[in-house]
């Protein structure tokens, strides 16, 4: 079913639908999506009857690539979502949107989730003025997240600060873009998180396991 490692247009074609993968080149005409909106491989024009199990699989398949995570991390966030308290679903997106890389992507420290990994692995990030170069590691509620203060003149951090500026960060996180610094002020209700994926339809295939 591909990895994470595929080419980011490939993956969002496969999906049929934008993961954002490329931040802002997503919202231009070079989006590989728009001009070739079918799915890649030789077959891919092919009219498919999609079964439920198919559904399902495709809605797991889709927010795997959306996050940028391999199917062992997934399914240990299923698990920890299912013994979690609340609707297992929402708890599943919650993890997911908490993930470091991805509140460095929101709060437009980077522009994309895979260029997010990329500062995080060389030691660019700080949570409560600590280096953390772990992507998956859990934000909590609280928690201050900042570029340190000898990376903040890189190319990548200049690029991604002069993208953001038009850009409106969630309400669950305040961010100083200025000084590229932010905090999470809660977790996020699943009304403000805006990964395009139906979560009920991936608790339904894990239930079948």
């Amino acid at each position: 079913m591909g990895s994470v490692k595929e080419q980011p247009c490939k993956l969002c074609r496969r999906e049929k639908q934008k993961l954002f993968l490329k931040g802002s080149r997503c919202f231009t005409d070079k989006c590989a999506l728009d001009r070739k909106p079918y799915v890649p491989g030789q077959k891919s024009k092919m009219r498919l009857i999609e079964s439920e199990y198919y559904s399902q699989l495709r809605e797991k398949q889709k927010a795997k690539r959306y996050y940028g995570v391999l199917e062992k991390q997934f399914r240990n966030y299923y698990k920890h979502a299912v013994k979690s308290k609340g609707i297992t679903g929402e708890v599943l997106l919650q993890l997911l949107e908490t993930r470091l890389d991805n509140v460095i992507y929101l709060m437009g420290f980077a522009v994309s989730r895979r260029q997010a990994k990329q500062l995080i692995s060389h030691g660019h990030i700080a949570v409560n003025d600590k280096r953390v170069d772990i992507s998956s590691y859990q934000v909590k509620e609280g928690q201050n997240v900042s570029v340190m203060a000898a990376s903040r003149e890189i190319v990548p951090v200049l690029e991604a600060k002069e993208s953001a500026g038009s850009l409106t960060s969630p309400e669950w996180l305040k961010v100083d873009l200025a000084n590229l610094q932010g905090q999470i002020l809660r977790i996020p209700e699943r009304s403000e998180i805006k990964t395009p994926v139906n979560e009920q339809m991936i608790v339904e295939l894990y239930s079948k396991v």
